[in-house]
C-alpha cells in the first residue's frame, strides 16, 4: 500500500515537471515564417501598421519609402527607435511596415508598439525587457466623440443672457 502511495507520488510530480516543461517551452517558441520573419499588428488612435522585422542592417521602410522621408520630424524617428534600444537591439533587425490611417504621431505610435510585439514574437525573452517600458501595451487614448446639440465633444454654444 506504501509503495503504491509513493509510486503515484512520483507519478504526479513527472506529470507535473513535464507539463511545466512543455509550459516554458511554448512561452520561448518565436513565432516566425519561412523567410524568417516576425510578424506584429500595432495600434495607436485611428492608425494601424502591419510590421514585419528580420535580421538585417536595421533599416526602417515604412509605406516603401525610408523612415527619415515617411517621418521627417526627428521626434517621430525616436519613437519609432525605442523599442529597438530599449531590447538592445539597434541595427540588428530591418523592419517593413505599412502604415494606415491616423495623422503621423498615431501611425508613428502604432509603427512603435507593432515592432515592440514583432520583437517579442522573434525573441520571446526580451519580453521582460519591453513590458515595464509600457510598449507592448496598447494606448487607449482616442478622440472624444460629438456629442448632439453641441458644436464640439465638450464644448457648449456660447451662452447669451439676452
Amino acid at each position: 500500500m506504501a509503495e503504491e502511495n509513493k509510486f503515484t507520488e512520483l507519478k504526479s510530480t513527472l506529470i507535473k515537471a513535464r507539463t511545466a516543461d512543455e509550459s516554458a517551452a511554448a512561452k520561448t517558441d518565436s513565432k516566425r515564417d519561412s523567410k524568417g520573419r516576425a510578424y506584429a499588428t500595432g495600434r495607436r488612435k485611428e492608425s494601424v501598421a502591419r510590421v514585419w522585422i528580420k535580421p538585417g542592417s536595421g533599416k526602417i521602410t515604412v509605406n516603401g519609402r525610408d523612415e527619415t522621408v515617411y517621418f521627417a520630424r526627428p521626434v517621430l524617428r525616436m519613437i519609432l527607435r525605442q523599442p529597438l534600444i530599449a531590447a538592445g537591439r539597434d541595427g540588428q533587425f530591418d523592419v517593413v511596415v505599412t502604415v494606415n490611417g491616423g495623422g503621423l504621431s498615431g501611425q508613428a505610435g502604432a509603427v512603435r508598439h507593432g515592432i515592440s510585439r514583432a520583437l517579442v514574437n522573434y525573441e520571446p525573452t526580451l519580453r521582460p525587457v519591453l513590458k515595464p517600458g509600457g510598449f507592448l501595451t496598447r494606448d487607449p487614448r482616442a478622440v472624444e466623440r460629438k456629442k448632439y446639440g453641441r458644436p464640439k465633444a465638450r464644448r457648449s454654444f456660447q451662452f447669451s443672457k439676452r
